[in-house]
């Protein structure tokens, strides 16, 4: 048993130092995925010419009507629709997935002395409080206007400001779990899918079966070295977000390694079972394809999945990376600790058995 494990301790250190030593690799690894950092990070930080927000009418007055249409004919506003209430809206406020809350009590447009008036409620998260600044402004110059063309004082239509109390993600913060996600696709599967295919056609693989080196030895050591990679590498994204972007991570920071190392361990079975069964290159490369551009494109890598439609949301749910993004988000952004998210986890851990099963039985050594 001693022997064993030293042989795999041994293949770990040999896959490590062979990785830091391929700048092509580190490039991949490392490089590659902070120059698209830089890309969404700037992205998040520059100025929306729109609001999106959810739109709340309360009131039964012709004044609150004419409002809402209003809201909906300006191009400034993006509403969603499938917001109804100020507690769903909350907790979209505090996903990041809209800047701010319109909401129109039920006395707007009331007749006070003979005339309409009301107070609108803009409800929004300290996130998004340069945006909801700018919202305010913007509607409180509206109602200026409104109230010009009636001489009462005092202002009959006026703007009230709400700001929630608990921690919301910003744009950054869930641009920035999908971004770990597509580094992870790059440690856990392009990796492999280009190591192995060149390990057999330069007859390593071949010499190694030829030594008592058995087949789990040389999955534990890699998925091992693998994992230690993964940690290092995605410590160099984390500082850049930190200190370029200040990502603010609120969870704990033990409990979210301990999921990423999982999470890469997880993603890189896929790479092993496409490198493990390729002959070359040439198979490895479309079938890497077919399964990375899915994940890529469906599990809120790039772009946040609530703004897809809802039955693809419900496709996407079940993909292998969808829980490794969400699990990320939930305990770096949102303050969740593992036990919490036991349904993330427990998915990640039955794609890990059957992509492991899977890679172990198509493994080939030349």
């Amino acid at each position: 048993m001693d022997s064993s494990f030293y042989t795999v301790k041994t293949f770990v250190k040999i896959n490590t130092r062979r990785f830091f030593r391929d700048r092509l690799a580190i490039f991949f690894t490392v490089i590659f995925p902070l120059i698209f950092l830089f890309i969404f990070g700037a992205m998040s930080r520059g100025g929306d010419l729109s609001f999106k927000v959810a739109l709340i009418n309360e009131s039964t007055n012709q004044a609150a009507f004419d409002y809402v249409s209003e809201v909906k004919n300006d191009k400034l506003f993006k509403i969603d629709e499938k917001v109804t209430t100020l507690d769903l809206a909350k907790q979209k406020m505090k996903r990041g997935e809209i800047d701010a809350a319109l909401v129109i009590p039920s006395n707007f447009g009331e007749d006070v002395n003979g005339v309409a008036s009301g107070d609108l409620n803009i409800v929004y998260s300290p996130n998004n409080e340069v945006a909801a600044q700018a919202l305010v402004s913007i509607e409180t110059a509206h109602f200026q206007g409104k109230n010009k063309q009636q001489s009462q004082t005092p202002d009959p239509f006026t703007v009230s400001v709400e700001v929630l109390n608990e921690q919301a993600l910003s744009r950054f913060d869930y641009t920035f779990s999908g971004l770990l996600g597509f580094s992870i696709i790059g440690l856990g599967i392009f990796g492999p899918v280009n190591v192995f295919p060149e390990l057999k056609k330069q007859g390593i693989l071949r010499r190694l079966h030829t030594t008592p080196l058995k087949v789990w030895q040389y999955f534990v050591s890699n998925v091992i070295s693998q994992a230690v990679i993964g940690i290092i590498t995605l410590s160099v994204s984390f500082l850049v977000a930190i200190f370029v972007f200040d990502l603010k991570v609120v969870g704990n920071w033990f409990e979210l390694a301990a999921f990423i190392a999982f999470s890469i361990i997880s993603i890189y079975g896929i790479g092993l079972a496409i490198g493990g069964w390729a002959k070359n290159e040439r198979q490895a490369a479309p079938l890497s394809n077919i399964v990375v551009f899915p994940l890529m494109f469906l599990s809120g890598t790039f772009f946040p999945r609530y703004a897809m439609p809802e039955w693809l949301q419900g496709v996407s749910n079940y993909l292998p990376l969808t829980p490794v993004i969400d699990g990320i988000r939930l305990i770096a952004a949102e303050d969740q600790h593992i036990t919490d998210i036991l349904p993330q986890v427990g998915l990640i851990g039955a794609w890990t058995v059957v992509i492991y099963i899977i890679a172990f039985k198509v493994f080939r050594w030349e």
